[in-house]
């Protein structure tokens, strides 16, 4: 097996001039188990959204991290993991590293300032639908960095 050697940076807030504002939008996504849901973005709530997938690398490296802050603030802020891929291909994975997070099929396309083509990409969304973060590549979202700005974005 090859040893891949990945090097996580801490993500970081965009420059207050640089954070684009989303218009709150409900995300019509499906479970894995297939049942349709919508979940809504840019309301009242902080969003962290995930674009990834099981088979990239940068996308593996970084999950555990995704997990230790979800398991600190998944009642606080609104998980949103997005794949493309089978349903059953993703349940295996998250079963294999028994990672508990939540995962969705999108139904519908982003908004064009959440449309990425690299993976991982993942976005920040504060309560009124700014994007504070935008991180493509392994990012450690464990850092004590990140982890103060959620608690402010969460405190405001």
């Amino acid at each position: 097996m090859n040893n891949l050697k990945m090097q996580f940076f801490s993500p970081s807030a965009l420059e207050e001039e640089d954070q684009i504002s989303l218009q709150p939008f409900s995300y019509q996504v499906t479970t894995l188990d297939g049942a349709t849901s919508s979940i809504e973005v840019g309301k009242e709530k902080v969003s962290f959204i995930s674009y990834w997938a099981t088979w990239c690398p940068p996308c593996i490296a970084e999950m555990p991290s995704i997990q230790k802050v979800y398991d600190d603030y998944g009642d606080s802020v609104q998980f949103i993991l997005l794949t493309n891929e089978e349903p059953e291909v993703v349940k295996e994975f998250l079963n294999k590293k028994q990672y508990t997070l939540p995962v969705y099929i999108p139904r519908m396309q982003a908004p064009n300032q959440l449309n990425e083509k690299s993976i991982p990409t993942n976005f920040i969304i504060d309560k009124s639908g700014k994007i504070v973060i935008k991180e493509t590549g392994s990012t450690d979202w464990n850092a004590k960095k990140f982890r103060q700005i959620l608690d402010e974005l969460i405190a405001s």
